[in-house]
């Protein structure tokens, strides 16, 4: 009987980020980012375990102990090198199959997360995401994030990956390069990518911290709740939409990454 593949959600996470400082540990109703993306993530049917991967930067020492103080595991390494702390943290934690979530991602939908990981599964292909990084395209808000890769990929990534954002954005080495890998771009029909929902900037997390309230705190709502929030009170878009996101290759000196 062939063993069942162990699918491991990894969540990327600094204190460093340049345009919000500390965005991962910044309160949403009461409770930590971070904490809101792991609980959410947790929800997905299709995921043996989440893992936070922090650095080992002193800086970073706040997002270490609050996984602590809640039972999270942890891996700590390379701040600049987003590429190897994943891959040392899937070796850790023996995953067959990485999930890439960010923490500034806090409404991220398990049923998203399942959605993508299925299809990574059905069409058998290399890697899967519900988003590429601009100008590759995307039909989802931004925020639902998930990518998902074998770890025969993300291996010969980690060990042929030379460009700088390459290493930095974990993954780019596995899409950008057309035929090199089976690649899956999983869509939405109606194109939703113009929404922004992850956090990169105090108006993102005016934004965010608004829509929760709006659920009244709740963690148990769906993207789709708030696309019909978003149908009900559409200013609600407003509130950051002077925010411009990161492309390609852009890197830390650019833009943000967790």
């Amino acid at each position: 009987m062939q063993k069942q593949p162990r699918t491991v959600a990894i969540i990327q996470a600094r204190m460093s980020s340049t345009r919000l400082p500390g965005k991962v540990l910044k309160e949403i109703a009461g409770q930590p980012m971070l904490a809101w993306v792991v609980e959410r993530t947790r929800r997905a049917h299709t995921v043996q375990e989440v893992v936070v991967a922090t650095t080992v930067e002193p800086g970073d020492d706040p997002v270490a102990d609050a996984c602590a103080s809640r039972g999270y595991p942890c891996y700590r390494g390379s701040l600049a090198d987003v590429l190897d702390r994943y891959y040392q943290a899937a070796r850790h934690y023996q995953a067959d199959v990485i999930v890439r979530i960010t923490a500034d991602c806090p409404l991220i939908d398990p049923v998203e997360i399942d959605h993508v990981i299925n299809e990574f599964f059905a069409q058998e292909v290399d890697f899967a995401a519900n988003r590429l990084p601009p100008p590759l395209g995307r039909t989802y808000p931004i925020g639902l994030d998930v990518e998902v890769c074998s770890f025969t990929a993300l291996e010969k990534a980690w060990l042929d990956a030379a460009q700088g954002y390459e290493r930095e954005h974990v993954m780019p080495y596995l899409y950008h390069v057309p035929g090199r890998f089976k690649v899956l771009r999983v869509d939405h029909v109606p194109d939703y990518g113009h929404l922004r929902w992850t956090v990169d900037t105090p108006a993102d997390l005016e934004l965010i911290q608004t829509i929760v309230n709006r659920f009244g705190g709740r963690q148990d709502f769906s993207w789709l709740d708030v696309l019909a929030l978003f149908e009900q009170e559409p200013e609600l878009a407003n509130i950051n939409a002077g925010v411009t996101q990161k492309t390609l290759t852009d890197t830390e000196n650019q833009g943000n990454a967790s």
